[in-house]
């Protein structure tokens, strides 16, 4: 099989100045599908210093109070007072709003029409572009393990910050796990552990590092943490200035984080501030709803889905369903094709029925991976695609 010997992937925190821009953009969008389900939303956040801009496109009967949404979703995250940051926090940051309406170019292109009289009225991709789906074995999640795990480590900690056990944890905070896969394709030792957390001005360097140490260890599997896996907790000695006040954060930086660390392909196009009529959204999406079916129909071990849309038209480009196995099929691909394109429809409108797209889901998916959450859509099993792909 073709896996790696030796793979790293990592997470970052909600605290981050690029997710703290991912957050902001899918509560404004969840906001707008509570109030109008058909709401056309590509918001993008830019925050830095005291600073938070939103531009972007936003057609929606939805009546927002956008410095609100923003101003709540930045105490949610934890920058909540001056105590928290002395630069950013939820009411001392100025909010800078240049949403306009979606361009009608645009909205002709995605608008249920008839197509040059042949494909009746149908939605329309809202962009042309490239989307993949990926799945694995390895993982009870049908996740690589090494993103994973990342995403593990920053749940806790997380967790850990917001329930108080320690009162020198501060939101931005990053880790990186590199996993050894034996020749089966299957991981065998973690080698090493990145972790890097803002803290407080008071706490020592030994107490944040035998903390968080700590929080590894009891996060990841005991099993694959060995007598010589290295914990690098810190590294640069201080982490007090973070979030927007050491870096800018903008909506769609965390690509890789947000899909498979790396381990699977990226069409390019990110997700947090899109309505699912953007197929960089809700294809990806459904590309990783297939590739998991795959897998769970025991059809492949591994299993990557592309596909490709032409702005304005329903059905996929790419019309065969491109899918690679990486040599784990029990079948042949073209079979697997073939029974993919006879069980599940990749056009938008179906996409959205199929997955319930136009409900205001999108904030649950914004942290710790789109990918890796049983109460998303795109995450739950349909039994009866299941066995029409196993008998199919």
């Amino acid at each position: 099989m073709n896996i790696p010997h030796l793979f790293t992937s990592e997470s970052v925190g909600e605290g981050h100045p690029d997710k703290i821009a991912d957050l902001i953009s899918d509560s404004i969008l969840d906001a707008c599908l509570e109030q109008d389900p058909h709401s056309r939303v590509a918001c993008e956040t830019l925050v830095k210093d005291n600073h938070v801009v939103l531009a972007g496109e936003i057609s929606s009967r939805a009546k927002l109070n956008y410095e609100g949404i923003v101003r709540d979703t930045i105490r949610e995250i934890g920058y909540r007072t001056v105590a928290d940051d002395d630069v950013f926090y939820a009411d001392g940051v100025q909010v800078l709003n240049f949403l306009s309406e979606q361009s009608p170019d645009i909205a002709q292109g995605v608008d249920a029409r008839a197509a040059e009289g042949k494909e009746g009225s149908e939605q329309g991709a809202g962009d042309q572009g490239i989307m993949f789906g990926y799945a694995t074995d390895e993982t009870p999640e049908m996740m690589p393990a090494p993103v994973m795990y990342a995403h593990r480590i920053m749940r806790e900690l997380a967790r850990s910050r917001h329930a108080g056990e320690v009162d020198w944890l501060r939101p931005d905070s990053k880790s990186q796990v590199a996993v050894v896969y034996d020749k089966n394709g299957q991981p065998e030792r973690i080698m090493n552990v990145v972790l890097s957390t803002q803290h407080s001005e008071q706490v020592s360097l030994s107490e944040i590092r035998d903390y968080c140490t700590a929080l590894v260890k009891r996060v990841l599997p005991g099993e694959l943490l060995r007598a010589d896996t290295q914990y690098f907790i810190n590294p640069t000695g201080r982490f007090v200035i973070g979030g927007p006040h050491g870096d800018s954060g903008l909506t769609g930086r965390k690509i890789i984080v947000d899909t498979y660390g790396g381990m699977g392909r990226h069409g390019g196009g990110a997700f947090s501030g899109k309505d699912c009529s953007k197929v960089d959204r809700s294809g990806a999406y459904m590309c990783r709803w297939v590739a998991k079916h795959v897998v769970a129909a025991g059809l492949a071990r591994r299993c990557e889905l592309q596909v490709a849309y032409a702005i304005g038209k329903a059905d996929p480009v790419s019309i065969m369903i491109d899918v690679d196995t990486f040599g784990s099929s029990t079948i042949e691909e073209e079979e697997i094709i073939r029974r993919v394109r006879s069980v599940f429809s990749f056009k938008p409108a179906d996409m959205e029925a199929a997955l319930g797209l136009r409900r205001p889901v999108f904030r649950l998916s914004t942290n710790y991976g789109h990918f890796t959450k049983p109460e998303l859509p795109w995450e739950q099993l349909d039994p009866a695609r299941l066995e029409l792909l196993r008998r199919a």
